[in-house]
């Protein structure tokens, strides 16, 4: 039987993984795409996501009060992680501030000096988890961790989100070289042209 780890590996592997030739938002070529949405919002593979996430969160003692993420790619995230704990809070940063309404960029959870983790589904080059961290700051969230579902493990996004994060640690759940591998072994056969 897997752990919640290894079936959402698996399920990430085979749903969400597709070789070909892709151009990143980042304007970077890849040979594969990470498209994790068809995983975090698939019925399985969001109960995975939050059991997985949130075991990592009170794994590290976080003492968390919130969870949130830069829309769209951790929108899911963040409901899964809300939903499975029963008491962590969910909030999605915007791209940019609102020009109606109450013109806010935060959504959702809003309690300045609250304690939280960023969440992203992706981490390339680690721009949106970085937007994420910087406003939830600006608006006066304590950031006490930083998590991304898959790192691709090129153009320095790790260290560019651990800068962002100081002092916060940043985690990743799978690399990009593991579900490789996974869709490898599994012979999914699911290759693609972006």
């Amino acid at each position: 039987m897997l752990s919640p780890r290894q079936e959402l590996a698996r399920l990430l592997a085979t749903k969400s993984f597709r070789l070909g030739d892709f151009k990143l938002s980042s304007g970077i070529s890849a040979d594969y795409y990470v498209d994790c949405r068809t995983t975090t919002l698939d019925a399985r593979g969001a109960q995975l996501t939050g059991q997985v996430f949130l075991e990592e969160i009170q794994g590290r003692a976080w003492k968390a009060d919130a969870v949130g993420g830069l829309t769209l790619g951790a929108d899911p995230i963040v409901v899964a992680i809300a939903i499975t704990s029963g008491k962590l809070h969910g909030f999605l940063v915007r791209k940019g501030e609102k020009q109606h309404g109450t013109g806010q960029r935060i959504e959702g959870f809003r309690e300045k000096g609250a304690r939280v983790v960023i969440v992203d589904d992706v981490c390339t080059t680690g721009s949106s988890t970085i937007q994420a961290i910087e406003a939830a700051r600006e608006f006066g969230f304590e950031v006490v961790g930083v998590m991304c579902l898959v790192e691709r493990e090129e153009a320095g996004g790790r260290a560019s989100v651990e800068k962002a994060a100081r002092p916060a640690p940043f985690l990743a759940i799978f690399t990009a070289d593991r579900l490789r591998a996974e869709h490898l072994a599994a012979g999914s056969g699911t290759s693609a042209s972006g």
